[in-house]
């Protein structure tokens, strides 16, 4: 293999591992920090409260809008049936009948619940332009949606585990009283 087909192949590996991924600098980590706090939510906390009530990588993704790395997420393998909240406040936002496996390393929503529980913005970083999700009731990173997905709705809310929480259905099964 010639070093110029090494080095496109390469490249393409990089750039489709990258093509969910984000991980800005300090700077633009503060200065998206600044202008969410400047948003008004239903659930609005200092920087000092998230911090106490996150872990270091939820804050880090939530608040910070980083990334987990792919593949490594507790829900990407998740077939339980249940709810998908947001991490930090709680939002109900896509149910396991709306998950699908998209193999790009991260949990994958063709939907989300209706309602308005997911903002949208456009996102400009690492050279890309592409549509940031952030809870609609708190402002914490969610991920990104691209128009890519290959169910009838043709998107793929593509989500960071730590950005979410987990309800399993329960199923009570009650047995009929023996007389």
């Amino acid at each position: 293999m010639s070093n110029k087909i090494k080095l496109i192949t390469i490249s393409a590996c990089v750039i489709m591992f990258n093509a969910c991924a984000q991980n800005p600098s300090s700077q633009n980590k503060t200065e998206k920090l600044n202008n969410m706090s400047n948003e008004k939510y239903e659930v609005n906390k200092t920087d000092e409260e998230w911090r106490k009530q996150l872990t270091s990588e939820q804050y880090e993704v939530l608040r910070e809008k980083g990334t987990e790395r792919p593949y490594t997420g507790k829900y990407y393998l998740n077939t339980e049936k249940g709810v998908y909240k947001c991490a930090a406040c709680g939002n109900e936002l896509f149910t396991s009948d709306m998950k699908f496996e998209s193999h790009c390393g991260w949990p994958s929503f063709d939907k989300e619940i209706a309602g308005g529980k997911i903002k949208t913005v456009t996102d400009t970083s690492h050279g890309m332009i592409r549509t940031e999700i952030m809870c609609a009731r708190c402002g914490s990173h969610l991920g990104h949606i691209f128009d890519d997905g290959p169910t009838e709705t043709g998107m793929r809310y593509c989500v960071n585990s730590v950005s979410l929480s987990f309800e399993g259905d329960t199923i009570k099964i009650v047995k009929p009283r023996q007389e």
